[in-house]
């Protein structure tokens, strides 16, 4: 389980090579530094995706992790193929509708330009554009990934200071080498 939850975390950071550095080699190679609203559109929901999806699968990994030390007899029963699979696929599509819900949300806000001057499609320049400067629409969508952010990270302490603990009971000095090493 652990090696398909890494393969998913290194093909999202495939992805965001994919998402920046083309745009970015157009750009330098006609020596320009523009994006469009609808190319800035389909960056920023590739872009909120991935962002969203790698919080996700650390949490996930963190899960892993906590299971494997603190509970290693009931490794193979809580973390099975099938479990990762539907933490993945879940994931995956869940962070989709996100990203979908964010991109459509700030794209229906009336903007004064239409080009970004910028090589990468960010949040603060396109909040530049907008007419209005009281967007509750957005506010509400940065919210919402600062409550993701937050609570991933808030999962992922509470796991690993769980395993710390774990550990430190540990009597053997090479039981507990061998367990900082997996972490």
């Amino acid at each position: 389980p652990m090696y398909f939850l890494l393969g998913n975390l290194s093909f999202i950071d495939l992805l965001y090579i994919s998402v920046t550095v083309p745009k970015s080699m157009v750009n330098s190679l006609c020596n320009a530094r523009v994006i469009s609203l609808p190319e800035c559109a389909g960056q920023l929901f590739i872009f909120v995706s991935l962002i969203a999806t790698e919080l996700i699968f650390l949490t996930i990994m963190a899960f892993d992790r906590y299971v494997a030390i603190c509970k290693p007899l009931h490794y193979t029963i809580t973390v099975n193929k099938n479990l990762c699979l539907k933490l993945a696929c879940g994931s995956w599509a869940g962070c989709g509708l996100y990203s979908a819900l964010h991109t459509v949300s700030t794209f229906s806000l009336p903007f004064c330009g239409s080009v970004i001057n910028q090589f990468f499609c960010d949040i603060p320049p396109l909040l530049n554009l907008l007419c209005s400067k009281d967007n509750i629409s957005e506010t509400v969508m940065i919210a919402i990934g600062l409550c993701l952010g937050f609570s991933c990270f808030a999962l992922i302490a509470v796991s690993y200071v769980k395993i710390f603990s774990a550990i430190l009971k540990i009597p053997s000095i090479q039981g507990r080498h061998k367990a900082f090493s997996t972490c």
